[in-house]
């Protein structure tokens, strides 16, 4: 998250510049790797801040020189760590119900397609390309090519790109996965459109998978593994 990130790099900048706020002027040419180092870090931390418009930047910048010089704060540690944890639940909070709101109007308008069938769970899924081999089942064990989108369109992981395919077994991947292979025949590739329940729900899956996004994946199943 971006608070933590940031702290982080305050944290970074503490221990190993402590006179850094002190410094009465910056040279003007960067010569040696600590200085290209000192200044890159001060110029990403400070980008970051200027695309977060709800960054109060003089309370920041307040807090972060109280820190530095070990003056008496506006607040405790404590009371900073707990706002910083509230906000960033909040935060969740707001793009989680943004993301389903998107997502849930995606699906309803999706499912109007021709082609597009959707199952009790709320999966949705094309068929791509028919394939004339048997289904798997929960516990076995598929090789698969794929790929993963969001609904805009942008790209997150890719089977195809890495050259190789996935081996997995069929329950240890997310609900809309195993629930859509089960539906496939050996030699099929079909799309699935994945709700966020039955994907990684409000907690999402790292950078690339935000919270409560709905997902979608090009499967081609490949093999059956005994």
């Amino acid at each position: 998250m971006f608070i933590k990130r940031q702290l982080v790099i305050m944290t970074l900048i503490i221990y190993l510049f402590p006179g850094f706020l002190l410094a009465s002027k910056a040279p003007q040419k960067l010569t040696s790797l600590q200085e290209r180092f000192s200044y890159g870090v001060g110029l990403k931390m400070g980008a970051d801040i200027k695309s977060r418009g709800e960054v109060d930047k003089e309370l920041f910048l307040k807090g972060f020189q109280d820190g530095i010089k070990g003056s008496k704060p506006l607040i405790t540690l404590e009371e900073a760590q707990t706002a910083i944890l509230e906000y960033q639940k909040n935060a969740i909070k707001k793009i989680a119900k943004e993301k389903r709101a998107a997502g849930e109007k995606f699906l309803s308008d999706n499912a109007k397609k021709e082609g597009v069938k959707v199952t009790a769970s709320g999966l949705q899924y094309q068929v791509l390309k028919p394939g004339n081999g048997p289904a798997p089942g929960a516990t076995d064990k598929v090789k698969v090519h794929y790929k993963g989108s969001l609904i805009d369109g942008q790209e997150f992981d890719s089977s195809y790109k890495r050259g190789e395919p996935a081996i997995f077994d069929v329950n240890q991947v997310i609900k809309g996965w195993t629930e859509g292979l089960q539906l496939m025949p050996v030699g099929s590739q079909y799309r699935f459109f994945i709700p966020a329940n039955l994907a990684y729900g409000d907690q999402g899956a790292g950078r690339a998978i935000g919270p409560a996004e709905t997902l979608i994946f090009e499967v081609e199943l490949l093999e059956i593994i005994k």
